[in-house]
Formats: C-alpha cells, sequence, structure tokens
C-alpha cells in the first residue's frame, strides 16, 4: 500500500511539477506575444550615472516596425557630438533558430560593423545594457519556472524564473510580470556565478492608442554601482513608417 501511494504521490508531484512549467512558459508568451504598435518613432533620452553621481546624456531618434515574423528597430544618436550620428539597427525574429541581427555605425570609421553574436555580451555604447539586452528574446531560449503570485507597486504580478538553456551571459532571470499589462515591471539580471549582477525597473507605463508602451526604464548595475535610464519622448504610433528605412545604407546617411 505504501509503494502504490509513493508512485501516487511522485506522480502526482511530476505532473504538477509539468502544469507549473506549462503556466510560466504561457505567462512568458503572452509578454512575447502583446500587441504592440504596427510601426512608430520617437525621441529617446539616454542619462548615464556613475557611482560619483555624475551624468552623462545621450540623446538619439528610434524607429520601429513590426513586419509579423520579424520586428526592426533602428535608432541614431543626435547629441552630444562625440556619438552624433552613430547608429544601431536590430532585427529580431520569431524563428528560435535565427539569432537576432544587429548593427553599429561608427561615423568616424565610415563603416557599418555587424555585432556578433560572440559580442553581444558587450555594453551598447557604455550603457548597462548589454547588446543582447537590445534584443527581443524568444521564450524557447529559456527553461521558465514560476515562482509565486503576488503584489509589486501594487499591482498583481507573477514571478517568473527563467534560465537559459544554453550557456550565456546571464546564469538567469529573475522577472516580475504585470498580469494586466503584460509587461515586465522589473526583471533581476544574475551573473555566471548566481550573483546579482543588475536590475532593471520600468518606472513609467502609458497607454496609447490602445497600447500599453514603456515609457521609461532604468537598469541599475548593482556590481558596479552604475545606473543608466531611457526614456522616451514625442511618441509617434501606427504613423506609417515604411520598411525601406530599416538598412544600412540608411544608417550612414542618417536622420
Amino acid at each position: 500500500m505504501k509503494k502504490i501511494i509513493l508512485i501516487i504521490a511522485v506522480t502526482v508531484s511530476a505532473l504538477t511539477g509539468t502544469a507549473e512549467a506549462q503556466t510560466a512558459k504561457n505567462i512568458v508568451y503572452k509578454v512575447y506575444n502583446r500587441t504592440t504598435p504596427n510601426n512608430g518613432e520617437s525621441d529617446m533620452k539616454m542619462t548615464l550615472i556613475n557611482k560619483k553621481g555624475s551624468e552623462r546624456t545621450r540623446e538619439l531618434h528610434q524607429y520601429f516596425i513590426d513586419l509579423g515574423n520579424e520586428e526592426k528597430q533602428i535608432m541614431f544618436f543626435t547629441s552630444p557630438a562625440d556619438v552624433k550620428n552613430t547608429a544601431f539597427m536590430n532585427w529580431s525574429y520569431d524563428d528560435v533558430n535565427k539569432n537576432d541581427d544587429q548593427w553599429l555605425y561608427l561615423p568616424a570609421l565610415k563603416k557599418v560593423k555587424r555585432i556578433s553574436s560572440s559580442n553581444k555580451d558587450n555594453e551598447f555604447m557604455g550603457s548597462d545594457f548589454t547588446y543582447e539586452d537590445m534584443e527581443k528574446r524568444n521564450p524557447e531560449r529559456d527553461n521558465q519556472t514560476l515562482l509565486k503570485s503576488e503584489k509589486y507597486n501594487n499591482e498583481e504580478v507573477w514571478v517568473i524564473e527563467s534560465t537559459p538553456i544554453d550557456e550565456e551571459q546571464y546564469s538567469k532571470r529573475i522577472i516580475w510580470i504585470s498580469k494586466e499589462k503584460n509587461i515586465p515591471l522589473k526583471i533581476e539580471f544574475y551573473d555566471e556565478d548566481k550573483e546579482l549582477l543588475k536590475t532593471l525597473i520600468i518606472t513609467k507605463i502609458s497607454k496609447i492608442k490602445g497600447y500599453w508602451i514603456i515609457e521609461k526604464q532604468e537598469m541599475f548595475n548593482i556590481q558596479e554601482n552604475h545606473k543608466t535610464i531611457i526614456s522616451l519622448t514625442n511618441l509617434k504610433i501606427d504613423s506609417g513608417i515604411s520598411e525601406n528605412k530599416f538598412n544600412q545604407r540608411t544608417m550612414t546617411k542618417g536622420l
């Protein structure tokens, strides 16, 4: 009888674990597939704050487009002078077997450089975001576990642990996801030694033309005591941006 009970207990435990994993995967897919604008543009302000509290500000303008199975983004630095006319472009694909394509144009070199997979853990333009952080991450690249349901900043959230299937720069991410908006409100990034490295906090979300849009976010590198704040202004949603804008020639021509 004890043996039968033990088998039942193990079976129930296995089923529960499978259901939980499936639930976590479903939650992450709701984030991945949430309704977003077909295209648009905005001004962007990037503020870098070092451990002494000194600030450096960079101004950009970005364009984006959703083509169904792929999404494209291109951004141009407009100030200060040392980064002006620098351009970055990212193409994200729904195909899990296809890595994001990324390019960087440096006007001093007059050359578009492709960002290789081995360099995606590098800092993006001196910020606390890496090139990998700029990608739209496919849920199939990770194993997800639902840790709990709780309140965060007066919002009901799911807390998900996301661990990469292949070895990457982060050993895991802990993600607080809004149940109402299907948007991460907070992400903790852990390094290869499983120590907390960075925390991303979404500080402003607005509903524009029926879409939930992240307008302000802060990435804090705990180990380096350095912070990057990114804020969007002058948003134009579904404004008819053409796919022809998203190419290397546009990067070299600028705005």
